[in-house]
């Protein structure tokens, strides 16, 4: 079987199959001979910013010399992306020969009546058996939806669990309230399993200590006072760690988010707990962090034109933070290119950006999803709640090419709304 026969077969698994429970993932993996069965396990979930601590954590440890295996989603551009060992997508080749051993397991499953694993649990096995293969030491899992019934969790004894931002996203599967949500994410604490998470939420704080005091797992709640942003700029942000040792050492993030100094300090914590008993060399971290790309957050692709993965609520208000930190909304202000699917507070995003940032105008175009709202009705949505000019446009290059034209010498175009517009816009571009 040839690569893009691969990723057809996988692109075409959502048509004749649905996703299941744990204990099928288990079995599933049992068919695999439970590859990675003996790696250095982090497990990660929460609404927003898990995939950046993610990234920041793997290049601590890389600059650690150790091997990493990262599985995370979605992807952007290829979906090899999502596998990754050293921070290097798998390549065609590997993915390919993974590709055969998984799809035969999925083939016994089903011949065993257990059913074909989903799209995310095909790529989950992948990607565990690529990390085997690859002699990886240690493994960053970032969860799909959720994380009590998320695929990754399949996993019974992670070395340490992290949980990130909790907001409001996808309610109508992980309930439509913070301690409702939290409970799911907290669903990937295991007993006796550290737990370390971004206390930024009280109410989301209460429930993740609740059920940490549960498991009898030792919990550690990162809060804003435990770091002090010092600087940020367009192209990266700085901060200080607040405690005796490191009170006077910079960080720096290349990502221009305020939020990226909580996530990155997350990852700090994450590391130094993980390495304790080792010598590590805090130098190296900060040159790692310092020259870390993460695509898709505050990615700037080009001197005018930056992508954001922002797709929920609480990621827009951070962004708009961000964006006023910058004093990016100062003057005329940005042009917003803006797209969502139908599943997200679209609206909800579209009010907050409206009222909250002060933009030069506005252009609305549609994703490559079946979920994909109508330009139209997003354009009717902006005109609710602004005066400012929107454009709609259903083609993502002519919406770029129409923000190109409308942004004039200064402004600046930031791309927003849904991962999926970052990927289109850097596949085109």
């Amino acid at each position: 079987m040839t690569y893009q026969e691969a990723v057809d077969y996988i692109a075409g698994i959502p048509k004749f199959t649905k996703k299941h429970s744990l204990e099928h993932t288990r079995e599933f993996l049992r068919r695999l001979n439970n590859p990675a069965d003996d790696r250095k396990v982090i497990h990660v979930a929460g609404t927003n910013g898990k995939g950046s601590v993610c990234a920041y954590l793997q290049a601590i440890l890389m600059a650690e010399k150790k091997r990493v295996g990262f599985f995370t989603s979605p992807h952007l551009v290829s979906v090899n992306e999502r596998i990754r060992v050293d921070n290097v997508p798998i390549d065609d080749e590997k993915f390919t020969e993974t590709f055969g051993i998984v799809r035969k397991a999925a083939g016994e499953m089903e011949t065993a009546g257990w059913g074909h694993p989903s799209y995310f649990e095909f790529l989950f096995g992948m990607g565990m058996k690529a990390f085997e293969e690859t002699d990886v030491e240690y493994i960053i899992l970032e969860t799909g939806l959720g994380g009590r019934l998320d695929a990754t969790n399949s996993i019974k004894r992670p070395q340490l669990t992290v949980i990130t931002s909790i907001s409001l996203d996808h309610t109508e599967i992980l309930g439509d309230t913070i301690e409702q949500i939290a409970a799911e994410k907290a669903g990937i604490i295991k007993r006796g399993v550290p737990v370390f998470f971004d206390g930024g939420c009280p109410k989301a704080s209460a429930v993740i200590q609740r059920i940490a005091l549960e498991n009898g797992a030792p919990c550690r709640e990162i809060s804003n006072h435990a770091y002090e942003i010092r600087e940020v700029t367009r192209k990266y942000i700085a901060f200080s760690r607040v405690n005796a040792y490191d009170k006077d050492v910079m960080i720096q993030v290349p990502i221009c988010g305020c939020y990226q100094a909580m996530n990155a300090e997350i990852a700090l914590c994450a590391a130094e707990y993980l390495l304790k008993g080792e010598h590590f060399h805090e130098e190296r971290w900060q040159e790692a962090l310092r020259s870390l790309r993460w695509e898709g957050r505050m990615e700037r692709l080009a001197p005018h034109l930056v992508v954001d993965g922002a797709h929920n609520p609480g990621a827009v208000e951070a962004f708009v933070e961000s964006m006023k930190a910058l004093r990016a909304d100062e003057g005329e202000g940005p042009v917003i290119l803006f797209s969502a699917v139908s599943d997200k507070k679209y609206e909800q995003m579209i009010e907050y950006i409206c009222t909250h940032l002060n933009a030069k105008a506005f252009v609305v175009t549609e994703v490559e999803d079946a979920r994909r709202v109508p330009a139209e009705e997003l354009a009717r949505v902006f005109r609710k709640f602004t005066e400012k000019k929107v454009l709609c446009e259903a083609k993502v290059l002519d919406a770029l090419r129409a923000a190109e034209d409308i942004r004039g010498q200064e402004a600046d175009i930031y791309c927003l709304g849904s991962l999926y517009l970052a990927g289109m816009i850097k596949a085109a571009i």
